[in-house]
């Protein structure tokens, strides 16, 4: 069983797709909670509330830390996908976190973000453009199956 992290942006299905089309294949599947606004407000309605919005950012990342830590620290290999609309930090910080490990790094992004991304790319093992392309690197790290 192979255990791939699903890292990135949480606007568009990428994440389904890929565990749709890979369903046949022996992967866990982990990943950051993807609820937005529960991600963001975990720490003020589990802690209590902050009237500084610092403080209550600062909450709820250290608790999203120690799921992201946890889970990334378990992975056979992660996946980090750079959306077009939003500057995504915590997905570059997940991608410098999971090769600082010595993680399998496969990165998603588009054209537009080529420059901005290349050190990140850099640490990959893997840079493709569409989740698709993530199903099909699956099934040849698991079957020696090409397209």
């Amino acid at each position: 069983m192979l255990n791939v992290y699903l890292s990135g942006e949480i606007h568009t299905d990428w994440r389904d797709q890929i565990m749709l089309a890979a369903s046949d294949l022996s992967v866990e599947f982990t990943g950051p909670i993807t609820d937005h606004a529960a991600s963001d407000d975990c720490g003020v309605a589990i802690m209590g509330a902050e009237p500084n919005k610092f403080w209550h950012d600062h909450k709820g990342a250290k608790l999203n830390a120690i799921r992201i830590r946890h889970a990334i620290s378990n992975a056979d290999l992660v996946v980090v996908r750079f959306g077009e609309k939003y500057k995504q930090w915590n997905a570059a910080f997940d991608a410098g976190y999971a090769a600082a490990l010595g993680k399998s790094l496969i990165v998603i992004h588009g054209d537009d973000h080529q420059h901005a991304l290349k050190e990140v790319d850099a640490a990959a093992l893997a840079v493709v453009q569409e989740p698709s392309q993530v199903v099909e690197i699956l099934r040849y790290l698991l079957k020696g199956k090409l397209p």
